[in-house]
This record gives structure tokens, sequence and C-alpha cells, in this order.
């Protein structure tokens, strides 16, 4: 069941736009992992940490992923066709779908389709967060942080408008440091991004 706060569900918004330059081409989204696909991976984790609706911004391999994730139920694919300009894009596509849609989610909670080692936990914990007031949250690890992001909804045009390159959120949280709660998750996940062909032994 989806987390609940006195406004509404909290939504789940993968970024999987990224066509895998580092990897010779090949999709972050479609690579395999644990006998499916890794958006596959995501979206479940999103799901089983409470998270719903789920939202995921496509673009490299899009037609692939809407085949495999298309008829899923409480998943909505979003398409950015600026993916290749950065993730910025991809953020900025994956908080206007829910703004333009007759949707409740108050808040999202954005994760990244290349980081398979943080799992439901990590995505639990930074919820928890917010069902206890936070209004902006993020996991840390070791005191840096990542991923798991929530953002309360009136913070979702901000950090549109900060979002450029692949800096995603990272300028507007900067900016309002002092409201973001921060959740270490250190001891239950890791964030390492599959990036290069030498990162490939995070999927095994």
């Amino acid at each position: 069941m989806a987390w609940m706060t006195d406004s509404g569900p909290v939504a789940g918004l993968l970024l999987a736009a990224g066509g895998g330059r580092r990897l010779g081409g090949r999709p972050k989204a479609l690579l395999e992992f644990r006998g499916g696909l890794l958006v596959e991976h995501a979206v479940r984790v999103l799901r089983e940490g409470g998270c719903a609706p789920v939202y995921v911004v496509v673009g490299a391999g899009a037609a692939e992923v809407r085949a495999r994730l298309g008829a899923t139920a409480d998943v909505t694919l979003v398409e950015n066709a600026d993916w290749a300009l950065g993730m910025g894009t991809s953020l900025r596509a994956g908080l206007a779908a829910p703004a333009a849609a007759a949707d409740p989610a108050t808040a999202v909670l954005v994760t990244l389709v290349d980081q398979p080692r943080v799992g439901a936990e990590a995505v639990a914990r930074v919820l928890d967060a917010h069902r206890a007031g936070a209004r902006l949250a993020a996991a840390t690890y070791g005191g840096e942080r990542g991923h798991p992001v929530l953002l309360a909804r009136e913070h979702w045009a901000g950090v549109a408008r900060a979002a450029d390159g692949d800096m995603g959120a990272r300028a507007y949280l900067r900016q309002h440091a002092a409201a973001v709660r921060l959740v270490e998750c250190a001891d239950v996940a890791s964030p390492d991004d599959v990036d290069t062909p030498d990162d490939l032994g995070l999927l095994r």
C-alpha cells in the first residue's frame, strides 16, 4: 500500500531515459538484472517501498521499455524527446506529468534506473521522513546526499526551473539545504551507478 500523508499519496518518479553513452550506447533501462530488465526492477523497488502511482521517464530505448511496461497497472510512461541533453530534462518531464494529470499525489519520490543497489528499504525510509513532516528529503550515504529524493508538490516548479544538464535537483536542494531532511541509508543501500563496462559487475 502507498504511504499516505495528510494530503495524499506519494508518486514514484523513475528517471530511465539515458542512452548509456559510456556503455557503448546500451540504454541502462534495458540492461538485464535478476531475470528481467533493470527498469522493471526499479519500478518494483518504488512500488514495494510504498510509492503509487509510478511515473517512468523514458528516452533511449523507449519503444522497448514501452513493450515491457506499457500494460503495467499504475505505471505511466513519460517520453522525453530531449533525453540526450541530460538528466535535468528528464526530471522536468517527469515532474510535469503528475502536475498535469488528475493525480492526487502531493509529493514525488525520485530514483535513478542505474542504481540497482538502492532498494525498497531506502525508499521506505525517505517516505517515512515525509510522513513525519518533511517537505524535502534525501537519502544520504556516509553523509553524502544521494537518491531517493522526496519533493513535495509545492517544490516541483522550482526544481523544474533549476534543473539543468545533468544536475537534476541538486542545485535546488543546495539552495534549500536547511529544509532538506537527510535520511542515512548506507546500512540498507548503496548509491553505486552503472555508468561504464567496469560497473556491470553491480548487476551480478
